[in-house]
């Protein structure tokens, strides 16, 4: 099976090197004005796209993957809320095992229905361990996934959480405040993690600002994730890609 995107991100954690992703709803992303933004992350160096949402109500992810090969060479990554959300013609999927919660569903059950499919695609299957985060306010993962974020203040518990998950022989973690979250994971809960695993860390949800992006960075995620906050803002994405940059500069400096 396929493992150049869990080496790259493997080699950048052992080497801090920090990644940038875009979060792509298929339900949000205009096509005809789509080329232009995937320019910019070009132009910017987007390192990752993340296509997918907990509620799709019109699909267009092969229209959008298809959009991205044509115009980019960055990698389309699969974020399922189910296993209706396949679609094989990406470069490769979070494999998402919700380990905050205990709906038993989105910790095995779609995945006993998605294997065989994913079995015989082309995707490079990416194990990973979905935290949600309280972030202040009720958001649509929570509620699809009809499952308890971790709260906000409990970064013992997230640490945990996520010890457990790699144990369980998860390779990645993810933390997740949820789209249009009021509030990031704090960088507290993020160290806390750092601390508990070898893993690469993901960290998504409610950064809308470079300030939290830096801190996020800083705490130790090895992938900062911004949709809503650059569907608000495009000029987001170059301030966010311009501050991953200047950390790895920093980091290759010493």
């Amino acid at each position: 099976m396929k493992s150049k995107i869990r080496t790259k991100l493997r080699n950048n954690f052992q080497q801090g090197r920090k990644s940038f992703a875009v979060l792509l709803d298929p339900d949000k992303v205009e096509l005809s004005s789509f080329p232009f933004m995937l320019a910019e992350s070009v132009r910017y160096g987007v390192d990752f796209f993340f296509v997918g949402g907990s509620l799709i109500t019109r699909y267009a992810a092969d229209e959008i993957i298809a959009a991205i090969h044509k115009h980019t060479h960055i990698p389309a990554i699969l974020f399922p809320g189910n296993s209706l959300h396949i679609e094989p013609s990406a470069d490769a999927i979070l494999f998402l095992s919700l380990i905050s919660g205990r709906n038993p569903d989105l910790l095995i059950g779609q995945h006993v229905v998605a294997a065989p499919l994913l079995k015989r695609s082309n995707l490079e299957v990416l194990p990973t361990g979905y935290m949600l985060v309280e972030s202040g306010r009720s958001t649509t993962v929570s509620y699809i996934s009809n499952t308890t974020p971790i709260p906000h203040d409990k970064p013992s518990v997230a640490a945990c959480t996520a010890m457990a998950g790699e144990l369980l022989g998860l390779q990645l973690m993810y933390l997740d405040a949820g789209s249009g979250a009021q509030n990031p994971v704090s960088p507290e809960m993020i160290a806390a993690v750092r601390k508990s695993v070898d893993t690469p860390i993901i960290v998504g949800g409610g950064i809308n600002s470079v300030a939290k992006a830096q801190a996020a960075l800083e705490a130790g995620a090895d992938v900062i994730v911004v949709g809503n906050g650059i569907e608000k803002n495009p000029d987001l994405l170059p301030e966010l890609a311009q501050a991953v940059r200047a950390f790895n500069e920093k980091v290759t400096a010493i």
